[in-house]
């Protein structure tokens, strides 16, 4: 498994599995329609510093984001997205993906981590949990999952 940082071209790997996460619309806030052009600019924009993880074969598994949360004075806290193709999940990509990131967040400088809106029926969440994350407060409801109905959306901090 080798963890790198994401070139342009990578997109177009990246896309196939970003779309299948987002469109079945149970872990992200991000509209399960976001149309390609919109995906590119969420999630290979300047301000990110994006990962992937290509496997032993050379397939595009994984890919992560980290940039600030905020910006000025308290642009140290940092920001980070996460997704494992759905077909390669449970194999520990995430958790190896997810320690690369917030080593690389400290070498870069910041301080600590936010995730504004975790799913709080998203399996994610132990992976976080794990890590070092706790979850700060949770807006009830504020999620509407297209099995479970409305659930919570947490913030999660953890210190680097």
């Amino acid at each position: 498994m080798l963890i790198r940082d994401a070139t342009a071209e990578d997109w177009d790997r990246i896309w196939p599995f970003w779309h299948r996460i987002v469109s079945a619309g149970d872990t992200y806030a991000w509209d399960p329609d976001t149309p390609e052009p919109d995906a590119r600019e969420l999630w290979m924009a300047p301000a990110n510093h994006v990962f992937v993880v290509e496997d032993e074969d050379g397939a595009l598994v994984a890919t992560a984001y980290v940039r600030p949360n905020y910006g000025g004075p308290a642009a140290h806290i940092a920001n980070a997205g996460f997704m494992v193709d759905p077909d390669r999940a449970g194999r520990g990509l995430g958790r190896r993906l997810a320690e690369h990131v917030l080593d690389q967040a400290r070498r870069d400088g910041y301080t600590g981590m936010v995730f504004n809106a975790v799913v709080e029926t998203n399996p994610a969440l132990k992976l976080w949990e794990s890590l070092g994350f706790r979850t700060l407060g949770t807006v009830p409801g504020a999620f509407r999952h297209p099995e479970h109905g409305p659930v919570g959306l947490s913030i999660m901090f953890r210190e680097l």
